[in-house]
């Protein structure tokens, strides 16, 4: 399979050049997945899908254009290759577009060692519904919940190649395995929602489907009774469940893209503090059994470990090759694409540094405040950082978890927020995103 894609990106690539291409670029994907839902202890939903995807990114001079299909006959590489040129020839020039030099390709492109793909045998859909049925059943044994919203397992796996005319060529397989439940506790209007799910490259490191149900159930029962909580600045403890996305806004915000645009809040923060000294956010590529990892990135360059974040300063951007070359530095092998569009600077696997106290610990330090759990909706201005959000949770009196919240929002702004986090080390290592709890002073509260 891995030799067909291999074909395939040089056969379109080859039709690019006689196409009058200057030079080209390919991506083809091979991929399965496979989705169970149930609900009530019967099959709700079940979908398969299967097939190949091909992309071309051809280059006239210094314009570029993007073509794909889904459509891998010979005649139909052809007319890509054609429309694709065409479409070059009208594109405007980008001074920045361009593969890269042959000197900086990768010349590490053995991706087995990160081990990303799991190679038993695919699971019968039969498996994957008896998972989620179980999972549900767990939840169900809890007396305080009404219902299960759904449990549902997945498997997916793809093989990606890429290839262009610098020379590069090289390919890499990769597969998940899913399991999640939601359960429901309450009727009527008191009902309160909330889930646990696990995600894993091998089905042998999936936790027990019975476990995942019973945490959803125990999550949903503890936030029955969920009122608003009072309005004010207060200390806002965020769960390891929804921390990463606190993070994730400094990380967007670092983007390449946006630094070009003139659109982010940290466009002249490199080298100022921007988190507490001590603290680091490292881009590791290369850690083994996790989905973001990668040899190399969209455009053949290597990826290595680098600190976004060191002692608290910011180190850099993200970056791919033409963001770079727009701001005149070099890319950080951070480009990632699909087959329709051109490569954009992306993360693969990043880490925030873990501290020693536990969140309980964290909870009773806090004294009165908001343990948050969840969040919807999102208001960031990016060029100044202001932040508000929707959140639910538990009310903190006197360093213990009083009761239950709902309906409040959560503002502040992100560059003065992320100066005063104080980090769990709750963090789960298997995650591409290692971001543990996360206690943040001084946030203003709006309920009732």
């Amino acid at each position: 399979m891995t030799q067909s894609l291999s074909d395939l990106s040089d056969q379109i690539l080859q039709a690019a050049k006689r196409a009058g291409a200057d030079a080209a670029d390919a991506i083809a994907v091979d991929g399965t997945s496979i989705s169970i839902t149930v609900r009530e202890g019967a099959l709700e939903q079940a979908e398969r899908s299967e097939g190949i995807d091909i992309g071309l990114r051809v280059f006239v001079g210094n314009r570029q254009a993007c073509v794909s299909s889904s459509d891998t006959k010979p005649e139909t590489l052809v007319q890509m290759a054609e429309r694709g040129v065409a479409m070059a020839k009208e594109a405007p020039e980008d001074p920045h577009a361009g593969l890269a030099d042959p000197s900086q390709l990768a010349s590490n492109t053995a991706t087995e060692a990160l081990e990303l793909y799991d190679p038993s045998d695919e699971p019968d859909p039969a498996a994957l519904q008896e998972d989620a049925t179980r999972a549900e059943a767990a939840a169900l044994r809890n007396a305080g919940v009404s219902q299960v919203q759904s449990a549902s397992a997945g498997y997916g796996r793809r093989r990606i190649h890429l290839a262009a005319t610098n020379g590069f060529s090289a390919g890499y397989a990769r597969s998940d395995r899913g399991l999640s439940c939601v359960a429901i506790s309450g009727t009527g209007t008191g009902m309160e929602r909330d889930y646990d799910y696990d995600s894993r490259v091998f089905q042998a490191d999936l936790r027990d489907a019975e476990e995942i149900g019973r945490i959803a159930a125990e999550r949903a029962v503890e936030r029955a009774g969920a009122k608003r909580p009072r309005t004010g600045a207060y200390p806002v403890l965020f769960d390891e469940r929804v921390a990463s996305t606190l993070i994730g806004s400094l990380l967007q915000a670092s983007n390449g893209s946006m630094i070009a645009r003139g659109s982010s809040w940290l466009r002249d923060a490199i080298g100022q503090q921007v988190l507490p000294k001590g603290l680091s956010i490292i881009e590791d590529p290369h850690r083994v059994r996790v989905t973001g990892s990668k040899l190399f990135d969209a455009e053949g360059l290597a990826t290595s470990r680098r600190a976004i974040v060191e002692d608290g300063v910011l180190m850099g951007w993200t970056l791919d090759l033409a963001t770079g070359r727009k701001l005149g530095m070099p890319s950080t092998a951070n480009a990632a694409r699909g087959t329709g569009s051109p490569p954009s600077p992306s993360l693969t696997n990043v880490a925030l540094t873990q501290g020693q106290q536990s969140r309980d610990d964290l909870i009773r330090e806090m004294g009165t405040g908001l343990l948050v759990t969840s969040m919807i909706g999102s208001t960031i201005n990016p060029n100044t950082g202001d932040y508000s959000r929707g959140a639910a949770g538990f009310w903190v009196e006197n360093g213990e978890i009083a009761y239950p919240v709902n309906e409040c929002t959560v503002a502040g702004n992100l560059r003065e927020m992320l100066l005063t986090i104080q980090p769990a080390n709750d963090g789960r290592e298997h995650l591409s995103r290692v971001v543990p709890s996360l206690l943040v002073e001084g946030l203003t509260l709006a309920g009732a």
